[in-house]
């Protein structure tokens, strides 16, 4: 599976170790940045090509990450196509997939050791969607929204 990957600088080193242990585990990461650290950074620059990358490629999941990873969801989630899910717990991370099949993961690096990251980054990309009619229903009443304001 291919996933996105996105940072400012609040999480960088975070980023650097997820980038590292998720292609240790066989995933096929792509990484959009921020390459260098850099504290003046601005996060919608960085995420947005990250969730646009995610849109794009039918399958691929996306992870973004920031200081708390609240603005890094709201970013995400402008990008047509994107459903970012925040999560500071695995089941949160579960219940995002499951649930809401969302396709990006927001985290924050000032939330949680690097390793509970680690697990709710995995819990996030080895969870399928529920397909539950009620939670289709919901996401089909989203994604009319969505359509409707992009006209």
């Amino acid at each position: 599976m291919r996933v996105h990957i996105a940072t400012d600088h609040a999480a960088f080193d975070l980023k650097q170790y997820l980038v590292k242990e998720l292609t240790a585990l066989g995933y096929e990461v792509v990484d959009h940045g921020a390459d260098t650290y850099d504290a003046a950074d601005d996060y919608p620059e960085l995420i947005i090509p990250c969730a646009e990358a995610v849109a794009a490629d039918p399958g691929s999941l996306g992870i973004v990450l920031g200081g708390s990873g609240n603005g890094e969801q709201i970013a995400a989630n402008k990008v047509k196509g994107i459903r970012a899910g925040l999560a500071y717990n695995t089941v949160m991370a579960r219940l995002t997939r499951e649930h809401n099949n969302a396709n990006v993961l927001s985290l924050g690096g000032r939330m949680q050791s690097l390793e509970d990251a680690l697990d709710m980054a995995k819990v996030f990309l080895e969870t399928p969607f529920s397909g539950d009619p009620r939670h289709q229903r919901r996401i089909d009443m989203l994604d009319a929204y969505e359509e409707r304001q992009a006209r």
